[in-house]
């Protein structure tokens, strides 16, 4: 690189990254008058043109799983685009004997494109957790500190759900839930039975028009994108009004190198490659906003390294990659007899879960810390890629058989996916590789993973209750799980589940912590994070909620002391 192109303008912010946290910084911070330039990784986004809404699998070539199957690991051609577990030259590694899966999503909107849209508040004890039952730590800010800011997103954004006063799992401000299916139904009754919870979900799409956004039509195509921008990503919600102001100038295909300090010790812009010439370019900005996914803003802090911070930017407590976790996830499914019985009809609704099960053993004595939530569905939605796949490993035969057998089985299975806490231990962190960098040059993160006993009797606890569900509702459990191995219980992979946070956690003691309890950096002022990195735990709910709350409640601190000159 041996011409650094300088833009001569200064910016107010500069934020890196447009998903769910960037995308919510982006939109405040202009809307409050700073001129902020956005740097993605990604290239723009079209709906019309880029989201597979309404597209059969015919449509597509090897039916969007691609030749040989290997486009069905990155959910197959249908989703949203550009996620991916593997991107080409953009390598990260795993530590012998670990083996983390890390999701990336490059593209305006970032991971909020495929997002499940769970939308689910975390409760006042999480915030608490550490005082609770010694484990870990406690948030510096409570439940409600973030409540304004989760009543601002909700509102904004426009999530259903009813109100329950479960503690475990806090009401919202919600448009009202799409109808149960017969399968919530089924699902419904046999909790009933056992004692278990079971209530609306809490999903960021529309049944209602919202700030001239249509309702969901139902066509239950989430995960490929919206064309009517009914369910949220950043991109259709977030981006258009933050440009609407002319304040905010987006950079895309820009791959973040490093955040460049000052003299006077403070951030004075950021260093990037422009994908397309592979030059390196600069812009300056007063503030620094990283939002580039948890671990994307640890290596991009950690690839920052100066006389000042030898081990990487507003490192000082050597925080920075540490303390990550995932959600833990194990999944199980049924067969429900009554349902071959069940008529066709259609059965669509939104992309996603009309009912959950929150964390119900919250009142009780258990043999693992915290809890999880449960996400279940089934019934005769679009077949997806793969659909029959389990039916070739049961049946024999083939040609007209195999059709009929697979007609008759069709839409009579429920499948039950548990999302729980893990406890941050200090065997799982990310760190930058010292020999791996990626195309563009820069390193590339190491993962080190390792599940503990508290998520292994989680996960088993999840396949218990998945079976006792399956059995109440009539039904046959299918799922077998070892005990032992790589999947204990069948517990996902680290990062399988697309929840990790906490590489820069916030604290009030600047020697533990990254952040303060507004997103700032202990060490330099006029950096901030406001993506998953500064969450200090995990809970048994979806952290893109809070990644949001966080953020605007950060950027409203930003533009305040942005007005009083403190940066």
């Amino acid at each position: 690189m041996s011409q650094v192109i300088r833009s001569p303008k200064m910016y107010d912010v500069c934020v890196i990254g447009s998903g769910a946290g960037g995308g919510t910084a982006a939109k405040v911070l202009t809307e409050g008058g700073l001129n902020v330039v956005l740097l993605e990784a990604g290239p723009p986004v079209t709906p019309e043109k880029d989201f597979k809404m309404l597209m059969w699998p015919y449509e597509l070539p090897h039916r969007g799983v691609g030749v040989g199957g290997h486009a069905a690991e990155n959910f197959g051609e249908f989703l949203a685009p550009n996620g991916a577990w593997d991107i080409e030259g953009e390598p990260y590694t795993s530590a012998p004997g670990s083996n983390f899966q890390w999701f990336r999503s490059r593209i305006v909107g970032g991971r909020t494109n495929h997002w499940g849209r769970i939308a689910l508040r975390f409760a006042p004890i999480d915030f608490r957790s550490g005082t609770r039952d010694g484990l870990g730590d406690d948030w510096p800010i409570t439940y409600d500190d973030l409540a304004p800011y989760y009543d601002k997103v909700e509102s904004y954004i426009g999530v259903f759900g009813t109100r329950e006063n479960v503690s475990s799992a806090p009401d919202g401000m919600f448009l009202p839930p799409p109808k149960p299916r017969c399968t919530d139904l089924i699902v419904k009754k046999a909790c009933d039975k056992i004692g278990i919870i079971c209530i609306p979900s809490r999903l960021a799409i529309l049944t209602r028009s919202v700030n001239g956004r249509l309702a969901c039509h139902y066509c239950g195509q989430c995960g490929r994108g919206c064309v009517t921008a009914s369910n949220f990503s950043s991109s259709q919600v977030m981006i258009p009004p933050a440009m609407k102001t002319g304040k905010l100038t987006m950079v895309t295909g820009a791959m973040a190198r490093e955040v460049l300090l000052g003299k006077d010790g403070k951030a004075e812009g950021v260093s990037y490659i422009d994908k397309a010439t592979r030059t390196e370019k600069r812009v300056s900005a007063r503030a620094v906003v990283l939002a580039a996914s948890a671990c994307e803003s640890a290596r991009l802090l950690l690839n920052s390294t100066s006389a000042q911070f030898p081990n990487g930017l507003a490192n000082s407590s050597g925080a920075v990659g540490r303390y990550l976790t995932d959600s833990v996830g194990s999944d199980g499914w049924g067969i429900i007899p009554q349902l071959e019985k069940m008529p066709p009809h259609n059965h669509d609704g939104v992309g996603g879960m009309h009912m959950y099960i929150p964390w119900w053993k919250f009142d009780r004595k258990n043999d693992f810390p915290r809890g999880y939530h449960i996400e279940f569905g089934g019934g005769r939605e679009m077949p997806g890629v793969g659909e029959f796949n389990d039916l070739l490993h049961e049946e024999e035969g083939y040609g007209a058989t195999l059709k009929k057998r697979a007609r008759q089985v069709y839409g009579i299975g429920i499948g039950l996916s548990g999302r729980g806490e893990m406890i941050p231990n200090p065997d799982t962190y990310c760190e930058i590789d010292p020999i791996v960098v990626d195309k563009w040059g820069i390193p590339v993160l190491r993962f080190h993973f390792k599940w503990s006993e508290y998520e292994l009797r989680q996960a088993q606890d999840m396949q218990e209750t998945f079976r006792a569900i399956i059995e109440a509702a009539g039904g046959e459990y299918k799922t077998k799980t070892p005990i032992s191995g790589q999947h204990p219980f069948g517990i996902a992979e680290g990062g399988k589940i697309i929840h990790e946070v906490g590489t820069a956690r916030m604290g009030a003691d600047p020697k533990s912590a990254v952040l303060n309890a507004y997103c700032q950096s202990h060490d330099v002022k006029n950096v901030f994070v406001m993506d998953g990195a500064p969450l200090v735990t995990n809970p048994d709910k979806n952290p893109t909620l809070t990644i949001m709350a966080l953020a605007w409640r950060a950027s409203e601190y930003l533009l305040d002391e942005a007005k009083k000159g403190n940066l």
